[in-house]
């Protein structure tokens, strides 16, 4: 299932995180483990966030990503499932046009 994960990290979480090592080590192992096609980071909204746009095979493998991310940042994770322009064209393709 492509997926997009928005991962929102609070300033103070943030700030002593980044101070301990947490937040370099906890984002370069999200990379790690889920090889996004794009990963993206910003400020938003007075906030670090992550964005990244990857493959997970089974919803199984959410805890195993955001469990992470929620004890070391305190961070707040929306995970979207999307369509890319040939998930999307295969998808329309298999609706019946009346």
């Amino acid at each position: 299932m492509r997926t997009m994960l928005d991962v929102s990290i609070p300033v103070e979480a943030g700030n002593v995180a980044l101070k301990e090592g947490r937040l370099q080590k906890t984002i370069l192992a999200t990379v790690d483990q889920l090889r996004p096609e794009a990963s993206y980071f910003y400020p938003e909204n007075g906030q670090r966030h992550a964005f990244f746009g990857a493959e997970l095979k089974e919803s199984s493998q959410i805890p195993g990503v955001v469990e992470r991310l929620f004890e070391e940042l305190n961070a707040a994770v929306t995970i979207t499932p999307v369509m890319n322009y040939e998930d999307l064209k295969k998808g329309l393709g298999q609706i019946g046009v009346k």
